[in-house]
C-alpha cells in the first residue's frame, strides 16, 4: 500500500513540514512518496522552497494561480500512490509515526476510503482565526464519528486515489472557502463514508484578524453560489438557517441597513483578544445578506 503525500504549496515556508515527513519515510523505510505543487507562489518563497527539489519525488511550480479545488485535482496526474494524503502547507507535524498511523489505519481497516486525521492550533494568544478554530472546528474524535461529514476539514486527511478520481473537487469554487463541506456533502450523497483518526498536525499559520476577515468575504461568496447553484448542501448551516429565517419575515432590508450602520462596531469587536464569536457570526451574516435583494 502506497501513499502520495500531497502539498499544494502557495506563499508560506514548507521546509519544516517536508523535512518532518522525509525523515519518518526515510528511517521507517515507508512506501510513500511527497509530492508538492506552488500554486503561483511570490519570488520569495519559490526561492525558499526551490532546494526541496532534492528532498521530495517531485515538485511542479504552475505560472497562474488555480485555486484549492483546482490544485487538490491536480495531484492526480502526478501522484502513483493508493491513496493520497493532502495537508495544507501551514501543517505542522506533532507525531514521529504520523504516515505510520495513516499506513496502519488503512492496513487494518480494509474497505476504507477517506479518513480525516484532524488537526489542532498552536498555544497562545487567541486571536479570532484561533478562537473560531478552537469553538467551531476542533472536534474530538468521538464527537467527530458522529458526525463524520459535518466534521471533515481539508488540512489533514486521507483519500483513496479512485474515490478522488470519482468524486473530484468542484472546481467551480475558484477562491477560498467551503470547497470541504461541497467535497464532504457528495461524500454523503453517494455513501462513500469518511473515517475518523486521532493523527492529528498542527495548524501553524498565526493568519492575522484582518488577513481571516478578508479571507472570510471571499468564502462568503463562494457560499452565495453553492446556496444558488446546491441549496440542499447548506440548507442545515446556522448562517443560512438565519438568512432564511429573516428573508421568510421580510426584514432583509431592515437587516441590510443594520449591518451598514454596525459593520465597524463588530469589526472593532473582532480585533479583541479572545472575541465572541457571536460578533462574527452577525457578520458573517451581513456580508451574505447585503448582496441579496
Amino acid at each position: 500500500m502506497k501513499i502520495s503525500v500531497c502539498i499544494p504549496v502557495y506563499n508560506f515556508d514548507v521546509r519544516e513540514l517536508v523535512n518532518s515527513l522525509s525523515k519518518e519515510i526515510t528511517n521507517a523505510e515507508l512506501n510513500a512518496e511527497i509530492i508538492l505543487i506552488d500554486d503561483a507562489s511570490s519570488k520569495d518563497f519559490i526561492t525558499i522552497n526551490e532546494p526541496l527539489k532534492d528532498v521530495v519525488n517531485q515538485f511542479i511550480f504552475l505560472e497562474k494561480n488555480i485555486g484549492r479545488s483546482s490544485i487538490r485535482n491536480l495531484f492526480l496526474n502526478y501522484a502513483s500512490g493508493d491513496f493520497l494524503l493532502f495537508l495544507d502547507c501551514d501543517a505542522k507535524i506533532i507525531s514521529e509515526k504520523f504516515l505510520q498511523n495513516y499506513l496502519h489505519f488503512i492496513q487494518k481497516n480494509k474497505e476504507t476510503k477517506v479518513v480525516f486525521g484532524g488537526f489542532e492550533v498552536e498555544e497562545g494568544a487567541v486571536t479570532l482565526r484561533k478562537k473560531y478554530s478552537l469553538e467551531r472546528e476542533i472536534v474530538p474524535l468521538e464527537k467527530r464519528k458522529l458526525a463524520p461529514y459535518s466534521s471533515f476539514r481539508g488540512i489533514n486527511f486521507l483519500v483513496k486515489k479512485e474515490i478522488l478520481q470519482q468524486f473530484p473537487f468542484d472546481e467551480n469554487l475558484k477562491n477560498y472557502g467551503y470547497e470541504d463541506l461541497i467535497f464532504s456533502k457528495k461524500l454523503e450523497q453517494e455513501n462513500v463514508e469518511i473515517s475518523h483518526l486521532k493523527n492529528p498536525v498542527v495548524h501553524g499559520d498565526e493568519e492575522t484578524t484582518d488577513v481571516f476577515l478578508f479571507k472570510t468575504k471571499i468564502a462568503i461568496q463562494n457560499l452565495r453560489k453553492i446556496h444558488k447553484n446546491n441549496p440542499d448542501f447548506v440548507k442545515d448551516m446556522k448562517l443560512i438557517k438565519a438568512y432564511q429565517k429573516i428573508k421568510d419575515k421580510r426584514l432583509l432590508s431592515v437587516y441590510k441597513n443594520f449591518f451598514k450602520i454596525s459593520k465597524s462596531f463588530l469589526i472593532n469587536k473582532l480585533h479583541q483578544e479572545n472575541p465572541n464569536l457571536r460578533y462574527f457570526d452577525l457578520y458573517k451574516l451581513g456580508l451574505f445578506i447585503e448582496k441579496h435583494n
